[in-house]
């Protein structure tokens, strides 16, 4: 077996924000298996992929699903027929993007793996409409934080309340369904007029912003109705994005 796995983040969506380890990573793979997050639509931008196998495994929120069982059992099977294969993820594939489960499969296999990593979108989709996750005299600290349960889902390992007291800024990925529990669950905490701010489709041609208050952030996200992907952010930097 001469085949190996490269775990790369993709960054946010736009194309040139991988990084220039992670396309060269792309440019050397046989196989590619792809998100739907990041530059996955894009590929043919940027990269030559004739002689590739490109093959979907995305897993989209409350909808398609491909197992993470096949997916690591993908990456081990296409490895062991000695070809180099790139899992592309969105973002960093440490920032909720089940990197060290990929990578564990691998080392449980046998299979020589690499992680590359990326610039993630609870970063970089806040920047790209002029907010800092952090500012000097504001705030010294952020939380990135997934939404995916409700604050009264037993399975949820977030105390929502306590992380409202930590006084920084809050970044929420994956909340656009549980908002409404979310908000609720800060303002028992958190002034209702703390500035908040959403952003769908971040660094893609589709991105779309709106800034608002926590209190009027659920209804907000409703009358537009965004979905995933998106980000929102809670915390006096996102008031900082109406300056200019």
């Amino acid at each position: 077996m001469n085949g190996s796995v490269t775990l790369v983040g993709g960054g946010p969506g736009a194309w040139d924000l991988i990084t220039v380890r992670g396309l060269r990573a792309l440019e050397a793979a046989d196989v590619i298996l792809t998100d739907h997050l990041g530059p996955t639509d894009q590929l043919d931008q940027f990269l030559d992929t004739d002689g590739k196998e490109i093959v979907d495994v995305a897993k989209l929120p409350y909808a398609k699903q491909v197992a993470q069982e096949r997916i690591n059992e993908l990456l081990v099977a296409h490895a062991r027929d000695g070809k180099r294969v790139v899992r592309l993820k969105g973002g960093d594939p440490y920032v909720f993007g089940r990197g060290f489960e990929e990578l564990a499969a691998c080392a449980e296999a046998g299979v020589p793996c690499e992680v590359v990593p990326g610039v993630t979108s609870a970063v970089s989709v806040p920047a790209a409409v002029g907010i800092p996750v952090t500012q000097r005299g504001v705030t010294h600290s952020f939380t990135v934080v997934s939404g995916h349960l409700a604050p009264e889902d037993p399975r949820s390992l977030v105390d929502w309340e306590a992380l409202a007291k930590v006084g920084g800024t809050i970044v929420v990925i994956m909340g656009v369904r549980q908002v409404h529990g979310i908000t609720a669950a800060l303002q028992r905490v958190l002034p209702a007029t703390t500035p908040a701010s959403i952003i769908q489709d971040g660094e893609t041609a589709r991105q779309r912003s709106f800034r608002t208050s926590l209190a009027d952030l659920a209804d907000l996200m409703d009358r537009e109705n965004v979905s995933n992907p998106a980000v929102y952010i809670i915390g006096e930097v996102a008031g900082l994005a109406h300056a200019g």
